[in-house]
C-alpha cells in the first residue's frame, strides 16, 4: 500500500491539513505500507519557499514521516504536457479563452474568489471552428485548455470507482463540466497533475478530504483516458471550524504554527483528531 499527502506549500498547515496527513500516514502503517509527500506547487503566485521547508517541520512535529523525498509538481511540468499532447492528440481539449470574470458574468453566479474555479463553464469555446480557435489564440496567449467533457464521457461510457466509505460510485463525467486541464500562466492544472503524480508514484490508495469527492469523477476520466491505473480512494470527513464551515488557510488562529506557539502540543492535537481517524481507519480495516 502507498499512500500520499499533498499540501500546496502557499500556507502554514491548519488542522485539516493535520487530519489529511495522518489519515494517509494511519492507513499506510496499518496496511504495512508508506506515505509520500508531493508538494502541489503549480499555482506560482501563490506559492512561498518558506512553506515548504514549514510544512515538513509541522509534519515531523506532529510525528507525521514519509518515504523518500517530497516531489514537487514544478519539476514535472514535462510530463504533465505530455498527457496534455495525448488528449490534444484524440481532440478531448479544446482552448478556451473566457475570462473568469466573462464565466461569471454568463453563469449569473456570485463571486468567491477561488470557488470560481467550480463553476460550470457553459461552453462558449467548445464549437469554436479551427480557424477561430487559431485566430484566437494569437489575439488572447493567455487562453486555458478544457477538457471536452461530452466527448469523453462517450469514450468513457458506464463506469464507476470505489471509495471505502462511499462504496461502489458511478462516474459523471460531466459532474464538473468542461474543466481546465492546462492555462498558460501555470502550465498545468490540478486535475491533470494529481492523476499523473498519483500513477508514476504508484498510488494504491488515495485518502483526502470529502470535499473533493466530487473530483475524483474528472480524476477517474482522466485515468481511463489516459490508461493509468486506478487507486481506491478514501474520502474522510473534514475538519470544520465552530460554524461548520471547513477549515481554510486563512483560519491562521487554527494553523499548527499558531496552536503550538500558544503552547498546544502535537499529543493534544492529534487526540483531537482520534475519533476521526478512527473512523477512517475502520473503512480500510
Amino acid at each position: 500500500m502507498i499512500t500520499r499527502f499533498a499540501p500546496s506549500p502557499t500556507g502554514h498547515l491548519h488542522l485539516g491539513h493535520a487530519l489529511a496527513a495522518a489519515a494517509a500516514h494511519e492507513t499506510a502503517r496499518a496496511m504495512g505500507g508508506h506515505m509520500l509527500l508531493r508538494m502541489e506547487d503549480i499555482d506560482t503566485s501563490r506559492v512561498r519557499e518558506e512553506y515548504y521547508g514549514a510544512i515538513e517541520e509541522d509534519l515531523h512535529w506532529l510525528g507525521i514521516t514519509w518515504q523518500g523525498i517530497p516531489w514537487r509538481q514544478l519539476d514535472r511540468m514535462a510530463a504533465y504536457q505530455e498527457a496534455l499532447n495525448q488528449l490534444q492528440e484524440i481532440d478531448l481539449i479544446y482552448p478556451c479563452f473566457c475570462t473568469r470574470k466573462e464565466i461569471q458574468a454568463m453563469t449569473s453566479a456570485p463571486q468567491q474568489g477561488d470557488e470560481t474555479e467550480a463553476l460550470l463553464y457553459p461552453g462558449t469555446c467548445r464549437e469554436l471552428s479551427a480557424a477561430e480557435r487559431e485566430k484566437n489564440m494569437l489575439l488572447r496567449p493567455s487562453f486555458a485548455w478544457r477538457l471536452h467533457a461530452h466527448k469523453a464521457a462517450a469514450m468513457l461510457g458506464d463506469a464507476s470507482f470505489d471509495d471505502l466509505r462511499y462504496g461502489s460510485t458511478r462516474i459523471d463525467a460531466n459532474l464538473l463540466g468542461d474543466v481546465v486541464l492546462a492555462r498558460k500562466d501555470i502550465g498545468v492544472a490540478y486535475h491533470l497533475a494529481v492523476v499523473i503524480d498519483d500513477a508514476v508514484q504508484n498510488v494504491t490508495h488515495v485518502t483526502r478530504g470529502e470535499d473533493l469527492l466530487s473530483s475524483t469523477h474528472v480524476h477517474c476520466l482522466l485515468q481511463h483516458l489516459l490508461g493509468l491505473v486506478r487507486p481506491l480512494y478514501l474520502h474522510h470527513e473534514l475538519v470544520c471550524d465552530h460554524r461548520g464551515k471547513r477549515l481554510a488557510k486563512r483560519h491562521d488562529a487554527l494553523s499548527l504554527r499558531s496552536m503550538r506557539a500558544a503552547g498546544v502540543s502535537a499529543d493534544e492535537i492529534m487526540e483531537r483528531l482520534r475519533p476521526l481517524l478512527l473512523r477512517n481507519l475502520a473503512a480500510i480495516l
